[in-house]
Formats: C-alpha cells, structure tokens, sequence
C-alpha cells in the first residue's frame, strides 16, 4: 500500500497524530514561505512534483529536479529539469532554497549543499529536511541518511550557519510511524480490517513521545540556516 494509501486510512483530525513529521513539514514550509519577502526569488530544489509551490504565491518560485526519482511521478510542471551537483544558475541567483527529503537522493551531499550556496546571495536562507530513520523509496536513487551531527558537518562545511535544528518526534512517533507501516505488508482486502486496531494503537503510542527527551530516534531533522 503507497503512502497515500495509508492516510486515508487515518481520519484528518487524527493525521497530525499518526503522520506527525509530514504535518511538521507542512507547518514549517507555511512559516518559512509566511517569513520570506514578496518577490524574493526561490529555489525549491528537488521539487519533484511542485507539491509546494502553493505555498509560495507571493514569491519568485522555481522548481527544480532531475526527474528521475519516482517514476509514477509528473514532473511536467516543473520550471527546470537540472541536476543539484551542477546548478544551471549563476552566482548569487537566490533569496532562499527548499530541500524536503532530497539531500538522501543525491550522490554527494556536501556537494549539493556548495552548490545551493554558490547560487545564494548573502543571507539567503534555506529550509532543509532530511531523513533519519526514514524507509527506502525512490529505488535505486536512494542513497543517504543522516544524523544531526552529520547535518551540522555539511553544512558548516558548505558556507550555511545552521539558526535551528529540530528532530521531527522521538522514538514513540517512529515507533507510531513503523506500526502503520506493517499494514503495506498485508494483502489489500485485509488492511482494513486491520487498520480498526492498528489506527488507535499507533495513536496511542505516539502520546508516549515526551519520553524520550534525547530524540535520538526519529524520522528526520528540520533544519533552518543561512549563507554566511
């Protein structure tokens, strides 16, 4: 069952709940979009689809991606077909850069991350998401996942000053997150009957969360930082 699959099996006022880093994403791309000037001009790279450009109506928006990762995908909206290693842009062409769930889909991360900031003017921002314990997808272009420190590292390195680090939940909500994942792994009749114990269960697990305080289990990081 794909993901979409799987949320419908949630109610909506549940979702937030059960599929708690999705909604943190949304929340966090709203504000990010909320805090940007009108007309700045900004780089959804890795926009696959362009699920986001909705969010950005005031600003200059383009997407970029190599359209190669999801072949079920339509990438026929984008506004560039290019690779994040080799940017087809110049020098300090940008206010402002969106990664979701990319960087994992790149071969060299760290070059990715010179690259945005070649393409930055000064003080550019960039609101970065990036997978911890996140399943595989995008077979066969998947190839990373990182640790907090890992994301400090690159960053630092790549001439971004990281303002805000946070993990998306802790080891309950990844634990929420893998018992809806099981459901996949059922023929397609019986999940539904499965998903009435599952549903609540995974709900209940993930209220645990204020128990892990270390977050050293979670889905992903939400990262904001700036050109330097």
């Amino acid at each position: 069952m794909t993901y979409a699959g799987l949320r419908s099996l949630v109610p909506p006022w549940l979702r937030r709940q059960v599929f708690h880093f999705e909604t943190l994403i949304l929340e966090h791309v709203t504000a990010f979009a909320a805090q940007l000037p009108p007309q700045a001009r900004l780089l959804d790279a890795g926009a696959g689809e362009g699920q986001y450009k909705k969010f950005f109506p005031r600003q200059q928006y383009i997407g970029l991606d190599l359209a190669i990762g999801d072949t079920s995908w339509n990438y026929s909206s984008l506004d560039t077909l290019g690779d994040l290693l080799r940017l087809p842009f110049r020098d300090a062409s940008f206010d402002a850069f969106l990664s979701v769930v990319t960087l994992e889909h790149v071969t060299d991360p760290a070059a990715a991350l010179l690259e945005l900031a070649r393409t930055a003017r000064p003080g550019a921002r960039l609101l970065l998401v990036a997978p911890a314990e996140w399943e595989l997808h995008q077979h066969p272009h998947d190839y990373f996942r990182f640790t907090h420190y890992a994301l400090q590292h690159l960053l630092s390195r790549s001439g971004w000053r990281i303002d805000s680090l946070l993990p998306g939940g802790g080891f309950f909500r990844l634990l929420s997150r893998r018992l809806m994942n099981s459901l996949q792994f059922f023929p397609p009749w019986l999940i539904p009957l499965l998903a009435i114990p599952v549903v609540p269960a995974a709900l209940l697990i993930a209220q645990l969360d204020f128990l892990d305080s270390r977050r050293d289990f979670t889905l992903g990081y939400i990262v904001y930082a700036r050109k330097i």
